[in-house]
């Protein structure tokens, strides 16, 4: 699969040693005096170790890798200790790697080993606020008297495909709304007969360089969520209908089959059937 792993540069690599120090995951060992990443299926792309390079010599870059198996890497670092096991935690934590911590949540349960249980998986979200999550759903929208407006139907945050979490409380048993970015833009009655009561992800698939991403992130959701619908709004350029084969491979991938209504957008903003 395509996904985000370490690089290091074995140029600007003194050997010292600190990145393997910096990686309780166990990816990186010293082979022949410089870093190595000997296991890319500990490896979760997250980056912790970049910030002990004194030398700048490991940065992330996305290409075929052997999927992160965080059973692996919660089992190996088990053996460390539990300090060494709080750090992984946190440092998934700290990124919003909800179904990674369940994972090792869920390991560390059947087998015995005590943890500190801060903070349940489902409430784990990344520190930055444009990627917090919050779930709106349940909540009223603001009346609008005599005004023409449209009221808002968004009931979520994020919405782009590459931030949401597939645990996110919002995609259980939801009526799930995939949409070109440009679709809300062009359709001026996207929230009133697009969005409404349905959960929310967007993309290109034009100018994003994702697609296995975006397969794998969609897979996800289809896997741990019973979505009964799909709705694509794309619009009426022909990249656009890369959505419908990114949907259906994910569904694929997952052994899924949900029916999928397809809504096509013209440039003018007028539905084309």
């Amino acid at each position: 699969m395509k996904r985000k792993i370490i690089l290091i540069d074995e140029d600007k690599c003194n050997g010292c040693g600190l990145c393997t120090g910096g990686c309780p995951e166990g990816a990186l060992e010293m082979v022949d005096g410089k870093a190595r990443l000997t296991k890319e299926f500990y490896c979760d792309g997250l980056g912790a170790c970049i910030g002990t390079c004194p030398q700048g010599a490991i940065t992330i870059e996305e290409r075929e890798a052997p999927p992160y198996d965080e059973t692996a890497v919660i089992a190996n670092i088990a053996k460390q200790g539990k300090e060494e096991i709080e750090k992984h935690l946190h440092h998934l934590k700290e990124h919003g790697e909800v179904l990674y911590y369940k994972e090792a949540a869920e390991w560390l349960e059947k087998n015995g080993i005590e943890y500190e249980k801060e903070t349940p998986a489902s409430e784990i979200a990344c520190n930055c606020p444009g990627m917090k999550m919050m779930d709106y759903v349940g909540d009223e929208p603001e009346s609008k008297e005599d005004t023409g407006r449209q009221s808002a139907q968004l009931r979520q945050w994020p919405v782009q495909l590459h931030l949401v979490s597939p645990a996110a409380p919002y995609f259980k048993n939801a009526d799930l709304l995939i949409a070109a970015d440009c679709a809300p833009f062009a359709y001026p009655n996207f929230h009133g007969d697009f969005l409404k009561g349905k959960a929310l992800v967007i993309f290109c698939p034009k100018l994003d360089d994702s697609h296995d991403a975006y397969i794998e992130k969609l897979a996800e959701i289809f896997r741990h969520n019973n979505i009964r619908s799909i709705t694509i709004a794309r619009m009426e350029v022909p990249c656009c209908y890369g959505i419908n084969m990114i949907v259906e491979e994910a569904l694929k991938k997952a052994k899924k089959k949900v029916p999928i209504n397809d809504i096509l957008i013209g440039i003018g903003g007028i539905l084309k059937g």
